[in-house]
Order: structure tokens, then C-alpha cells, then sequence
């Protein structure tokens, strides 16, 4: 404990701010332990509880401030660029646009309680269009809580987290070896399912925009499904002419009612790999369905220079 509080002493605040900044801003390295590091910290100093979650909080800001300019900016194509140095990269923005869609600016909330969410959501309420003062808001009711939550808890624990930490000086590098290859296990088997979920996703047959628009205009029973996320606060813009939107987070008996009982369903989102596409188009081959998959989605749609309406 004595060589935790003089270091944090002299180096606290800016191991805390530096920290949190880099885990905001994408790096692959956890704050919320140096946060119940400095928790542990100040039980020993006066002030240093709440000097810290200060300090987390702007630091949280900044980073998801920078995040969300990004988005607003460059739209889908930051989260693209975030989505493949991710360990998941095909669902993680199909998940994200989800939680939006349920949950909304709560999302905001809770974004940094999520593993995988913490990151996309400044950037992805960017490019869906969120007012910059509603995400301010919202943003740091979410980092002064998740901040508050992680020192306090380091206060609260701090004897149990010294004793823990008490028993790893003593295990020495035998506590270090086992922690990398807990780390190493947990990384091969993310990345071995990313390669499954990649293959499985390379395999799903699509059609380009120029193809799928020559078959609907030659067949009458060709149908686009549109997989984005969508919400009353946050409504789609624009979509291709005459397509119907399915919900990813509510398929079931019900989710097709009202549809044409035959015919060609072709699905497309806007996320890496077309991830929500194929796996809407799985589920209607599921149902007894055929479907297809647009490549590249609704962006590549656009690109082609094809018409869009508005939803």
C-alpha cells in the first residue's frame, strides 16, 4: 500500500488522465483498473477521490468529443475504420446502431459499462445525427457515472484490492505468466471465432447494386429489406426505393406479417463485411424465404449513383 500511495502521489492525476484519454480514444488498454487504483489511493489521501474522477471525467470528454466530431464529419466511415481494429469488427456496429435503436441516448449512459460500445457510441450518435448539445449532455452524465463508479468502488474495496495486490507482489513473475496467458487464451479464442464469423460471412452469395436493381426491374416480386437500426429519435434519412425494414433485435413470429407471402428478399445494412445483411438474410432463409445480400450495402448504393427515397 505504501508503494501505491507515494506513486500515486507523485504521478496519480496524470496516470489517471492519461489512462482514461487513451481507452477513450481507441487504444487497446483498460482505465477502469488505474481507477480503482486511485480509489484504493485515496484512502490515504484527503481529496484525491474526488480529484480523480474530475479528472476522468474530462478526460472521457475530450476523448468522446474528438469521437463524436469524427462521426459527424465522416459519418459511417470512421466506425468502419474503428470496426476492423476491433476483435469483432462484423457485428460490432450492428450491435451498437441496436442499442441506439432500443435504448436511445440512455445509450450514452451505459456506453462505458459495455465492453465494445464505449468506443463506438460517441462516434456513431455523431453520424446518426445527434444535436452536439444533447450529446454533451448525456455523454458526461455517462462519464461522471462510470468515473464515480470505478473510484468509489477502489475506495470502498481498497483493503481487499492492497491485500490482492499484496499476494501478486509476492507470487512475483509466477502472477505475471499467468495473467499473460490468460490474456493470450482469451485473445487466440476472439480472434479464431473472428476468422469462423469472417468465412462464414465471405460465403453468403451477394449481388452489386447494378446487378440487384436489373433484377428487380425485370421481376415483379423482388423485395429490398433494410437491416439498419432505426429509432423514433434517431429515423433513418433515406433508403432504397420501396424497401421494407426489418428489425434485427425483434425477429420472430410476428416480424413478417404483412409481407408478400413469396418472392425475393435483398437485404442490406451499412456495416463492415455487410454483417447485419447476412445475418437478416440467414434468418429469412430460415423462415423458407430466398434472400440475397447487397454488396456493399446501402453505400455502395449510393455510390453507384442509383436513387434513394426517403424513409
Amino acid at each position: 500500500m505504501d508503494l501505491l500511495t507515494d506513486l500515486f502521489s507523485h504521478y496519480g492525476l496524470v496516470a489517471v488522465a492519461l489512462a482514461v484519454l487513451l481507452e477513450q480514444l481507441g487504444a487497446p488498454l483498460p482505465s477502469t483498473p488505474v481507477l480503482l487504483l486511485a480509489g484504493v489511493a485515496s484512502a490515504e489521501r484527503d481529496g484525491f477521490a474526488v480529484q480523480s474522477f474530475l479528472v476522468a471525467t474530462l478526460a472521457a470528454l475530450l476523448a468522446n468529443g474528438l469521437w463524436f466530431w469524427a462521426g459527424r464529419r465522416l459519418g459511417r466511415r470512421v466506425l468502419a475504420t474503428l470496426c476492423r481494429i476491433s476483435i469483432s469488427p462484423d457485428s460490432c456496429v450492428r450491435q451498437n446502431e441496436a442499442s441506439f435503436a432500443r435504448r436511445g441516448v440512455l445509450t450514452l449512459v451505459i456506453a462505458k459499462f459495455v465492453p465494445g460500445l464505449s468506443i463506438l457510441a460517441p462516434p456513431l450518435a455523431g453520424a446518426l445525427g445527434m444535436p452536439a448539445r444533447r450529446f454533451l449532455g448525456w455523454n458526461l452524465l455517462g462519464s461522471a457515472l462510470w468515473a464515480g463508479v470505478s473510484v468509489a468502488a477502489g475506495r470502498v474495496f481498497h483493503a481487499q484490492i492492497d491485500a490482492l495486490l499484496n499476494v501478486l507482489s509476492r507470487l512475483g513473475s509466477l502472477a505475471l505468466a499467468g495473467a499473460g496467458i490468460v490474456v493470450l487464451v482469451y485473445l487466440g479464442w476472439r480472434l479464431w471465432r473472428r476468422a469462423l464469423v469472417r468465412r462464414e460471412l465471405t460465403r453468403f452469395e451477394r449481388l452489386g447494386p447494378a446487378e440487384a436493381l436489373a433484377l428487380r426491374d425485370g421481376r415483379g416480386d423482388i423485395v429490398f429489406v433494410d437491416v439498419r437500426a432505426c429509432s423514433p429519435e434517431m429515423p433513418l434519412a433515406s433508403r432504397i426505393p420501396g424497401a421494407r425494414h426489418l428489425d434485427l433485435g425483434a425477429l420472430g413470429d410476428t416480424a413478417l406479417a404483412g409481407w408478400p407471402p413469396a418472392g425475393e428478399f435483398i437485404t442490406y445494412c451499412a456495416c463492415p463485411n455487410d454483417a447485419s445483411a447476412v445475418r437478416a438474410a440467414q434468418w429469412l432463409k430460415a423462415q423458407g424465404r430466398q434472400a440475397r445480400v447487397l454488396r456493399g450495402g446501402i453505400e455502395a448504393w449510393t455510390q453507384a449513383g442509383l436513387a434513394l427515397e426517403n424513409s
